[in-house]
């Protein structure tokens, strides 16, 4: 028994390995970043949000929802359009106790991504409680790769936190630190999931679209925008197309 909690400890940290990974890519960066590539990567930052918003968070709600025998369009909605509302709720308080409207735009984009991983590390959380029970079906090695795959989708969510706080003047391993906290939830999720695996479980579905309802806010309200602030928009295009294929296999692939 002691072992499989062991195996159970580590298994629910390799997201956050992931996420610490894509991180640390701010400490190869360059000091001075141009604007092309500034553009690329808010279109990358976009595309990865949207397609973890429909693989990693609204698809796995529905089948979540059909599993539990409700209606699976219902979790998904109401769990999508309350992530919204709040997430417009926050931008107003946000409004008025920042200064700058970059300020403000880079603390939605860390919330939102930071916000994602709450569900993602329950998921993980999900399994490997199933494990710990013996009578759930779910094998270790189910567990495992269930969150290798979350941990290699983090790496890009690593990288455009801790990337856009370089550029905008943070020190790079302060930029890393913080890239590294916005993973931090996630293995907190999946400890408090074990625990309290059967109060969590019935609203899991609720909460995933939630986060997908936060990522698309801050994708249409903060970095469509920004795309949009220059000439060079078409590389903010080009961005979102690598971002969104790039997640889109990671999810499918591994999912």
């Amino acid at each position: 028994m002691m072992e499989n909690i062991l195996y159970s400890v580590a298994g629910i940290l390799i997201p956050f390995i992931g996420t610490s990974f894509g991180s640390s890519l701010v400490l190869f960066m360059k000091q001075n970043i141009n604007e092309k590539f500034q553009k690329l990567l808010v279109g990358f930052a976009s595309g990865v949000m949207i397609a973890a918003s429909i693989w990693s968070l609204i698809l796995p709600s529905v089948e979540m929802a059909e599993n539990q025998g409700i209606m699976p369009w219902i979790p998904a909605s109401v769990g999508f359009l309350l992530g919204v509302i709040f997430l417009i709720i926050i931008n107003k308080v946000a409004e008025k106790i920042e200064e700058k409207k970059d300020g403000k735009k880079l603390n939605m984009l860390i919330f939102s991504v930071t916000l994602h991983n709450i569900p993602e590390g329950m998921a993980v959380g999900v399994c490997f409680a199933g494990f710990l029970a013996g009578n759930a079906g779910i094998a270790l090695i189910e567990a495992i790769i269930l969150a290798i795959g979350i941990a290699i989708q983090n790496i890009p969510e690593g990288a455009i936190i801790s990337m856009p706080l370089k550029m905008k003047g943070l020190s790079k391993k302060k930029a890393f630190l913080c890239g590294v906290l916005s993973g931090a939830v996630e293995p907190i999720a999946a400890f408090i999931t074990v625990l309290l695996i059967n109060i969590i479980v019935p609203i899991l579905p609720y909460l995933l679209s939630f986060a997908a309802g936060a990522m698309i806010f801050v994708v249409v309200e903060e970095l469509v925008p920004e795309m949009h602030q220059s000439k060079k928009s078409v590389l903010g295009v080009i961005g979102v197309t690598f971002g969104f294929i790039v997640m889109m296999v990671l999810d499918i692939a591994l999912g």
